[in-house]
């Protein structure tokens, strides 16, 4: 089965089997890429580059992933130029994760676009659905921010260290805590 074609409903947001034939394969396979990644050194900066654009649908110029790096899938992650991942980036991207120019994400950082069913008896069958993730250009987020599906951040944000970004961020705004909440503006 294609992998695009496996995870289709899970894309669409609604509630799916997520241990439907084939997503198990498209899971291991991106396992394995960036198993591939992480053990490259880093001085091997072209070979590197490279894996990571199979890795992931689209990566612009100029960009840094430290290791380790993780992904559930790749092929649902956009990220523009100037980027810079720091170690222990994180992205289960059963949904679109999509990530503008120049942004700066700290290490320990999760982009999780899975939701699992509350229910047990559900959740053991595997039922989960997605919602993307969209970050804006000129956004730093600190170190350990974690943001959970459906969140947009907007242009110009910036998220304190240990986060957990629950809402949408409005452009040009400052949050901290768990939940994230809004501190101050930023100045343009």
């Amino acid at each position: 089965m294609d992998a695009h074609e496996c995870l289709k409903g899970l894309k669409s947001g609604e509630w799916v089997n997520g241990f439907a034939d084939g997503i198990g394969d498209c899971l291991s396979k991106c396992e394995n890429l960036c198993f591939e990644l992480n053990s490259l050194q880093p001085s091997r900066k072209e070979e590197r580059r490279a894996l990571t654009r199979r890795i992931l649908n689209k990566i612009g110029d100029n960009f840094v992933i430290h290791s380790p790096f993780h992904c559930d899938f790749g092929f649902n992650i956009r990220i523009g130029d100037n980027f810079v991942g720091n170690f222990n980036l994180t992205i289960l991207d059963e949904a679109d994760v999509v990530i503008g120019d120049n942004v700066f994400i700290g290490p320990n950082v999760s982009l999780c676009t899975v939701i699992h069913s509350l229910t047990p008896e559900e959740r053991n069958r595997g039922i989960m659905r997605a919602q993307p993730i969209i970050i804006g250009s000129n956004v730093w987020i600190a170190a350990n921010v974690v943001i959970l599906p459906g969140v947009t951040i907007g242009d110009g944000a910036v998220v304190g260290a240990g986060s957990v970004v629950t809402k949408d961020i409005a452009p040009y705004t400052l949050v901290a805590g768990n939940p994230a909440r809004p501190l101050k503006s930023i100045q343009r």
